[in-house]
């Protein structure tokens, strides 16, 4: 199955993602660096002209900008500190920032913000949330119940209702990401979509789609929700070091 390939009559989730903007909030290690790439190529690949923002003040070992070559090869456009800079974060980049919402207005763009985790990380994007215009952006929680404070409905609704004030703007949709890296099963998959759905009665606002390994697809017969297939693109720290910047081995 390649990158373009969902399994027949399943709906994937660029089909629900018509905003030129996308930005990615949550709690810490839910998962937003990983869908932010995944649907930065995908989009590319849709033939998009895809800017990705990196935001990530709260997890340096996580971040999109690792993925920087692999972006570049694609033409994606990374909007990330460079060189001596490469682990810095705000405010360096806010024109940049600026520049990338602003190629937004071209009907092809989409621009995709990875805002890290919690309410400290959606701050960086409340500073410059008066850049973004709220119609024509969507503000997605990613919601990964396997993670600390984030395995029962009160925990996640505090999180969402934190990183709304941090980020001065209102939740459009929710993302389901409960995942166990490489031990993650359909079973989990689907719990973490129910989790995602009370979430979703609780508060009104609406799941739009279930990210889930691409290995996985086959095996989630039955799930009534836009799918996003998951690359892996960033590998933890102690994994990284027999292998490329981007989580590829060594010399392939």
């Amino acid at each position: 199955m390649d990158a373009m390939t969902m399994p027949t009559g399943r709906r994937d989730a660029y089909e629900v993602l018509t905003a030129p903007i996308v930005v990615l909030v949550g709690h810490f290690g839910s998962g937003k660096s990983e869908i932010a790439l995944n649907l930065a190529f995908g989009m590319r690949e849709r033939g998009r002209d895809v800017s990705l923002v990196d935001l990530d003040v709260v997890k340096p070992y996580f971040r999109c900008r690792l993925a920087r070559e692999e972006l570049r090869s694609k033409g994606i456009q990374l909007v990330a500190p460079e060189g001596d800079r490469f682990y810095a974060d705000l405010p360096i980049i806010v024109p940049q920032v600026r520049g990338a919402l602003s190629r937004a207005d071209n009907e092809n763009a989409r621009v995709i913000v990875d805002a890290g985790g919690e309410d400290q990380g959606a701050r960086a994007f409340g500073a410059m949330s008066d850049l973004v215009d709220p119609a024509r952006a969507e503000l997605l929680f990613v919601v990964n119940t396997r993670r600390p404070f984030a395995g029962d409905q009160a925990g996640l609704t505090s999180m969402l209702r934190d990183v709304e004030a941090a980020a001065r703007a209102k939740v459009t949709g929710l993302v389901a990401n409960t995942h166990l890296m490489e031990e993650t099963t359909p079973e989990i998959v689907r719990s973490g979509l129910a989790a995602a759905r009370e979430l979703s009665g609780a508060t009104g606002i609406p799941v739009r789609f279930c990210a889930v390994l691409r290995r996985l697809l086959d095996s989630l017969g039955g799930v009534d929700c836009p799918l996003l297939p998951i690359d892996r693109h960033v590998l933890p720290p102690e994994k990284r070091s027999r292998r490329g910047p981007i989580g590829r081995p060594m010399g392939i």
